[in-house]
């Protein structure tokens, strides 16, 4: 039986920093940014936006093509948590009104739980056939202003229906697993921003991918050559050609950036948006390429501090009749573009309080923040 991707759609927010716009005020040459991370500009929140709010986008404008009494689960993939102890698959949840008979859980492990997520979910429709679990990854990256992470901020959410007999990727059985105590990046629940090992990380993250693709291979015949598209976790695009070359040298197989080129289109656009980004990556790949029918994608995920996984999924032949990048360049076409000074102000204004407030309506998404009332965040439809 065939069990995974059978649908999917993306969010993201507001707003928009074009990279150039940062690199002028910070006066540094452009293609830093544009070459030397693979980047162009970067998504951030309106004041009345969240991770609930570009999650539920997402998932509404999925499941309008679909039966929702097949849902049993929601499962909520993200380290942009609203909430220590209240999952953000209830928020979600209520505002696409969803019965009540569908387990809500949220999972973090910094960029990797959507992984775990899908895994969770493959799982329980290998148990359950005739049940579909909605995943979702929803992230919004903030880095201290003028700090070395400033230009990978990003923000998005990825919608997904995992289902038997799936229209877009059959994820197959095994997968590569690597668990190890590192502190590479980590954020304290203290802090609204990230703490950042940077050359650690890097080490981490190439290191992750050999050990994640060995231990797959000790669990299943596969050759590297066996693989028609990688698929990374891009925390900026030019991280994806760093692991893909680590890779070519690991097996000592040449790999050429053309098995990569396809995936990093929407997160050059987007910027770093954490659990979504391998996501967005495995979305402009099925949106790019017309020649993916029956070939094997390879998915490499990793999350900071630091767990990975290597596994691999067939595109499905009529994958062409199921997808939708009318709707993405719709999201990137549709957000307002930041001057400097708006996005400064912006960041600074953002504070993580759970003290009584309202929201000025200014998204134009179908759901909003409305503020905070006695403690507890209000949402809704607009």
């Amino acid at each position: 039986m065939k069990i995974g991707i059978h649908d999917l759609d993306v969010a993201t927010s507001h707003y928009v920093l074009d990279l150039d716009t940062l690199a002028e005020h910070h006066d540094i040459d452009p293609n830093k940014f544009r070459i030397g991370l693979g980047q162009d500009a970067f998504s951030m929140p309106a004041p009345d936006e969240d991770i609930v709010t570009m999650a539920a986008e997402a998932a509404q404008t999925l499941l309008e093509r679909h039966d929702v009494s097949k849902i049993r689960q929601v499962l909520f993939a993200t380290e942009s948590s609203i909430d220590q102890s209240k999952a953000a698959g209830v928020y979600l949840h209520e505002l696409l009104g969803l019965p009540a008979n569908v387990r809500s859980v949220e999972l973090k492990q910094a960029c990797y739980s959507g992984t775990a997520a899908l895994q969770m979910a493959v799982n329980a429709v290998a148990r359950n056939p005739e049940e579909q679990v909605l995943v979702i990854t929803s992230d919004v990256a903030r880095y201290a202003l003028d700090s070395g992470g400033e230009p990978t901020q990003g923000a998005g959410s990825v919608a997904m229906l995992i289902s038997a007999a799936p229209n877009l990727v059959e994820i197959e059985p095994e997968s590569g697993l690597h668990t190890t105590d590192v502190n590479d990046f980590w954020r304290p629940n203290d802090s609204t921003t990230p703490f950042v090992d940077g050359q650690l990380s890097l080490d981490a993250y190439l290191g992750a991918t050999t050990s994640a693709w060995d231990d797959l291979l000790a669990r299943r015949e596969l050759a590297i050559d066996d693989v028609d598209r990688f698929l990374h976790h891009q925390p900026f695009t030019k991280m994806a050609r760093k692991q893909l070359a680590a890779l070519a040298e690991h097996t000592g197989t040449e790999l050429t950036d053309d098995l990569i080129e396809e995936s990093m289109g929407y997160n050059r656009a987007l910027g770093n948006t954490y659990t979504s980004s391998l996501y967005f990556a495995l979305t402009a790949q099925l949106h790019n390429n017309p020649d993916l029918a029956g070939k094997r994608l390879g998915f490499f995920s990793y999350g900071s501090g630091a767990v990975a996984e290597f596994f691999t999924g067939i595109v499905q032949d009529t994958y062409q009749d199921h997808i939708y990048p009318q709707n993405v360049a719709k999201q990137l076409d549709n957000r307002v573009e930041l001057t400097y000074d708006e996005y400064r102000k912006l960041h600074s204004d953002f504070t993580a309080t759970s003290e009584t407030f309202t929201t000025d309506k200014t998204t134009n998404a179908p759901f909003r923040l409305s503020g905070v009332t006695e403690h507890q965040r209000r949402y809704e439809a607009q």
